[in-house]
């Protein structure tokens, strides 16, 4: 669609998701991506930074003036582009580029909700001696108890992204929104080097603490939302946290992430049983594939840039025993609190939703499942957002009434 390279083309057509509500202009993407030709991730990086550093000045000065509204539109943009830079540099140890990329993005993106019409308040919720960055936000700064919904994020996405895809839908619907990264997400990965864990409902513990001790929160109306491989995260939170929870939404339902693992592993079906209990020396050939210039660029990003670092291994066989951990059949009967599971067509991540939709023990449980032909496929349906905010609020005004 933009450029010729499968990798970076996917990076441009995911900003396409902040479009509505102002991160990202196709002019200027378009213009950005022109100037890199076949200068690879370097140029890109390059060639990003440079528009986001231009942006960033264009909201200072217009800060500067008094122009609050061009000020928040120019610094949303500014974040978009920081970390458009700085996805291909994914990977350890961390490029200093991306370090830096990340660290602007923040900055520009709380320079923007300084400049927003509704209520912003920044956050640090601790977890083990981590600070993990949070963003509150609610319709307006009355302090009225309201409806809040905590989005949990996936694999390689921030607060700024879940920012435009969660929180100004629910803004709209007059929804209070609680956003944070965890373990191996945003900050917490890129600064302070801390990798993804299982245990996702100590993770979620202090969060849900936090929102529940705040004024303006319905403590009766709190739901949990997770995205990408937030789809398994929350719902492993909320087999612990049912009871805090009015109501759950993964995007899309995720299952056990061994089975996708071993599904594809070089192994006879005995070894892919006793997995990971097998001569790993077996899976070398995929390392030394992955990191062969004979490898597809984009495997060798999710894979190697995006998940060794992220789980915190160093190879492949590393990496498949570290993903047997995320588990959920164990204990997804306990998912007792109203449920929706999202599959879309053509979603590999989903791909598991029914196991889920049939394995949780709520009573109230709703399977919505979104296709291609209503313009809705894909992972998360980043293509067509608001046929997903469509259904998944109007499923969540069933659950969960305004009082």
């Amino acid at each position: 669609m933009f450029i010729d390279d499968q990798l970076l083309d996917s990076f441009a057509q995911r900003s396409l998701i902040r479009a509505r509500g102002g991160g990202v202009e196709i002019g200027e993407l378009t213009h950005a991506i022109s100037t890199v030709l076949d200068g690879g991730d370097h140029a890109w990086a390059a060639s990003f930074t440079d528009l986001a550093d231009k942006l960033a000045g264009v909201g200072d000065a217009a800060v500067s003036r008094g122009e609050r509204t061009t000020a928040r539109n120019a610094y949303l943009r500014a974040s978009t582009y920081y970390d458009l830079a700085g996805w291909p540099l994914f990977g350890a140890p961390v490029d200093p580029r991306l370090a830096a990329t990340a660290a602007a993005s923040d900055v520009a993106f709380t320079k923007a909700m300084a400049n927003v019409s509704h209520h912003a308040e920044y956050l640090e919720i601790e977890l083990d001696g981590l600070l993990m960055p949070a963003w509150f936000f609610s319709p307006d700064s009355a302090g009225t108890a309201r409806r809040t919904i905590i989005n949990t994020n996936g694999y390689d996405s921030n607060i700024h992204e879940m920012y435009f895809a969660h929180a100004l839908p629910a803004l709209e619907r007059g929804w209070n929104v609680l956003l944070f990264d965890g373990p191996g997400q945003g900050r917490c990965l890129i600064r302070d080097g801390v990798h993804l864990r299982p245990d996702w409902e100590n993770v979620v513990a202090p969060v849900l603490e936090t929102a529940a001790a705040r004024p303006d929160v319905r403590t009766d109306a709190l739901v949990l939302c997770g995205w990408s491989l937030g789809g398994w995260l929350a719902p492993r939170a909320a087999a612990t946290h049912a009871d805090k929870l009015a109501a759950l939404v993964a995007d899309p339902g995720a299952w056990d992430q061994r089975d996708s693992v071993v599904a594809i592993l070089p192994l006879t079906d005995d070894e892919k049983k006793a997995f990971p209990n097998v001569d790993l020396t077996k899976l070398d050939p995929v390392q030394e594939w992955l990191t062969s210039d004979k490898a597809d660029p984009t495997m060798r990003w999710r894979i190697v840039g995006r998940g060794f670092w992220v789980n915190g291994v160093n190879n492949f066989a590393e990496y498949a025993v570290s993903m047997c951990e995320y588990t959920l059949s164990d204990r997804a009967a306990n998912i007792t609190c109203p449920t929706a599971i999202t599959q879309a067509e053509g979603d590999p991540l989903g791909a598991n939703a029914r196991r889920l939709f049939d394995a949780i023990g709520a009573t109230k449980k709703d399977l919505i499942e979104f296709t291609a032909a209503d313009g809705v496929g894909g992972h998360c349906e980043t293509e067509n957002r608001s046929v997903y905010n469509e259904r998944v609020f109007a499923w969540l005004e069933q659950v969960v009434p305004e009082r």
